[in-house]
């Protein structure tokens, strides 16, 4: 960053205010115009100087959001400001550090000497500058990269309850991804889980590539919306080095839930669920900050936490408009012990038939398909109330359905890439016309090498094999 480009917003640190009151956890200051944004320091009289951002205005006084405990101050207190432009050191020693969002190490290590200056609040590419997406990135999750491939520069949302495994499948990504470079932010987490996820889920290999940035549960809430902006800046800088990087953000709802935090304290009238307007016009001005680039890319897995399993909650229904797609960890399959809880038929890619070849559309289009199929029926098959022959593409399902679950199941310490998952998964299409019922071989369920896109007309294409006898034995036996 310019010096140039940081003229503009300076200002100069001689100007002071007194604090006049607070409520909650804001203070107002009298006699302080500092810009949005802007961090200053309170002199407290028997504390440190305690670090404030400025977060709006009322009447006559200025609003700030403390960065620390406000224990020790008082009315009158002096307010000095420290900084206008909101900027952040970056280099490459932040490779295999764990920061929290003012960039400060938490690792215990000595400070990186980092020469490098970026802006935190940069401007999302221009659009008609991004190029096309039509790479593929492997994520290590064969479900994903076989049936929901993603694109180097696609943005993407896990959506997930509490107690699913999103962790998990989020530190798989990390440790098993062919990107160049992985930013992780870890928003309003519990502390306790910063060393499981760093040492269980992305191990010493995924750490050494990886910048880990932490606020957790605890910290203030401009911290934890600080921490998400300093992960896609720093994400930016590795882009702008002509690196495919991985942002991870755990999660999204918590950078939501601050912001709401920050714009309620601010004066901001509440709206749906209490989510203030800000919040819905900050989440669009984040995301689309990741992307494509002509240098590099950056992409964005952005975890979502669905409150009450409610699909149509506010933050999940405003972000699954923003993403390139949306993969579902099902309560119901991890119930199962179904790992990762990947509910196919509620996610998509909107951007795989852009970046894998025709054939592996189609056998994914076939999985989809028998899924579908099984799931509308499972009732009846539970209780042994369908027959067999009934319907042939329910049959299908019924017979491929262990080989599709065992090809979507994979274990934390299983590696995967996106060429093993396509070639499996074409595989497992396939195999199907290789398979005996009473000594009669079954015709290929789907041809992968003919142009169609569905099943519901197998029938009439002689691509489904002939109905069971109704005396063979029953399904889920």
């Amino acid at each position: 960053m310019d010096l140039c480009d940081q003229l503009p917003s300076i200002m100069s640190t001689a100007l002071e205010g007194r604090v006049a009151q607070t409520v909650g956890a804001t203070m107002a200051v009298a006699a302080f115009p500092a810009p949005v944004g802007a961090l200053a320091h309170v002199h407290r009289a028997a504390a440190a100087p305690l670090p404030a951002e400025v977060i709006g205005f009322r009447d006559h006084l200025t609003l700030l959001a403390p960065l620390d405990d406000m224990t020790g101050v008082r009315r009158g207190d002096r307010v000095r400001l420290f900084r206008t432009g909101r900027t952040l050191s970056v280099g490459e020693e932040l490779l295999g550090r764990v920061i929290d969002a003012r960039g400060r190490p938490l690792d215990g290590k000595a400070t990186p000497v980092l020469t490098h200056r970026v802006e935190l609040n940069a401007r999302p590419p221009n659009p008609v500058e991004r190029p096309r997406i039509d790479r593929p990135l492997s994520t290590g999750i064969r479900s994903i990269d076989g049936i929901l491939s993603c694109g180097r520069g696609q943005r993407m949302g896990i959506f997930a309850g509490s107690g699913v495994g999103k962790s998990v499948t989020l530190g798989m990504m990390a440790r098993y991804t062919d990107a160049d470079v992985n930013v992780i932010a870890l928003i309003g987490e519990r502390g306790r889980e910063l060393n499981e996820f760093i040492e269980r889920d992305l191990g010493p290999a995924g750490l050494a590539r990886s910048v880990v940035v932490v606020a957790t549960s605890d910290e203030p809430a401009p911290l934890r919306t600080r921490a998400a902006l300093t992960a896609t800046a720093i994400a930016e800088y590795f882009r702008d080095l002509g690196r495919d990087v991985l942002l991870i953000m755990d999660s999204l709802t918590r950078f939501a839930m601050a912001q709401r935090e920050i714009g309620l304290a601010a004066g901001e009238p509440p709206a749906t669920r209490g989510y203030p307007p800000s919040v819905f016009a900050l989440l669009p001005r984040l995301v689309e900050r990741a992307g494509r680039s002509s240098r590099g890319s950056i992409t964005g897995f952005y975890s979502v936490l669905v409150e009450g399993d409610d699909h149509n909650e506010p933050i999940a229904d405003c972000v699954r408009g923003l993403l390139d797609g949306h993969t579902w960890l099902s309560r119901r399959l991890a119930g199962r012990g179904h790992y990762p809880a990947v509910d196919v038929l509620e996610s998509i890619s909107r951007v795989m038939n852009s970046v894998v070849p025709e054939e592996q559309q189609r056998a994914a289009t076939a999985v989809r398909e028998l899924l579908a199929a099984y799931r509308d029926h499972e009732d009846l098959i539970s209780i042994g109330a369908y027959r067999l022959g009934a319907n042939p593409l329910v049959d299908l399902a019924i017979r491929a359905r262990d080989s599709i679950h065992t090809f979507l199941r994979q274990t934390i310490e299983e590696r995967s890439t996106i060429e093993e998952a396509r070639t499996q998964l074409i595989q497992l299409v396939t195999s199907w016309a290789a398979s005996k019922s009473g000594g009669t071989a079954h015709p290929t369920p789907i041809d992968v090498s003919a142009n169609t896109s569905s099943l519901s007309h197998a029938n009439t294409a002689g691509r489904i094999s002939s109905p069971r006898s109704a005396a063979s034995a029953r399904p889920g036996a």
